[in-house]
């Protein structure tokens, strides 16, 4: 087997941070030995995200098994996804600093199923898959994201089921959606989606050219989530998507924070 060096376009402050959450874990539990100390276990887990290579490519970079691997990975995920916020937590913190509006999009995370599997197949996207809703702030930063849900979930379907209206009407902010909310909130006080239909009136159509430019921005959470490669075609558990994608979240945000 052959062996590379490579970079990683990632903060030496996002690895220090990880280290500290796997270093903490260590000591709680009362791990005396590892192969990797936790500064090696960060690294080895923010390239399997950032990068997306098969467990038995990574573990061999780090000359550890594929198992070992496996449960490093694992284990520093679930440290990251409890660090994600709760949706009204998210909200309220969004509320506090003055957020004028949320953007709610959702997104597909590709999966490697076969046609049998028809749960997971997104007749919208033409692919097997798990949806994943997102909330971000207009600027684009990442302020929650969801579980996961089979890919065959319409986003109107996966708002209701993580009870998005509520906590907006909870925490009296508004969030801008595409056509795949629309009917979502009938009263439009607090989802918000473009006018559908042919021959609008000119009024309708500028509301839609103005929501589109509000929502623009925010539209590029789901874009940084996938600069991780691990979200571009996962071969995990479907189920283990929502907990990698809140871990990526934990990281995204720090990386962009601190970077």
């Amino acid at each position: 087997m052959l062996f590379y060096r490579a970079a990683l376009p990632l903060s030496h402050r996002t690895l220090t941070f990880v280290s500290g959450l796997i270093r903490a874990h260590r000591r709680d539990m009362g791990s005396v030995w590892r192969k990797l100390d936790p500064g090696e276990q960060a690294l080895l887990v923010l390239v399997y995200l950032r990068k997306g290579e098969p467990f038995a490519e990574v573990g061999a970079g780090f000359g550890v098994s594929t198992t070992t691997c496996w449960r490093y990975v694992g284990e520093t995920v679930e440290l990251l996804a409890r660090r994600s916020p709760k949706l009204r937590e998210a909200l309220r913190e969004a509320k506090r600093r003055g957020t004028a509006f949320v953007v709610i999009d959702g997104t597909l995370i590709p999966i490697d199923r076969i046609a049998a599997d028809r749960p997971f197949y997104s007749g919208k996207h033409r692919m097997h898959g798990m949806n994943l809703q997102v909330l971000a702030s207009p600027d684009g930063t990442i302020l929650w994201v969801s579980g996961d849900l089979p890919g065959s979930t319409h986003d109107t379907a996966a708002a209701r089921i993580w009870q998005i209206l509520a906590a907006l009407r909870d925490t009296g902010l508004i969030a801008l959606g595409d056509k795949g909310y629309h009917g979502y909130d009938p009263t439009r006080r607090h989802v918000i989606t473009p006018y559908k239909g042919k021959n609008k009136p000119e009024s309708q159509k500028d509301a839609n050219r103005a929501h589109a430019r509000l929502r623009g921005p925010g539209e590029r959470a789901n874009a940084q989530l996938k600069t991780w490669r691990i979200l571009r075609k996962v071969r995990v558990s479907p189920r283990r998507i929502g907990r990698l994608a809140k871990a990526i979240h934990v990281l995204q945000n720090h990386e962009t924070t601190t970077g």
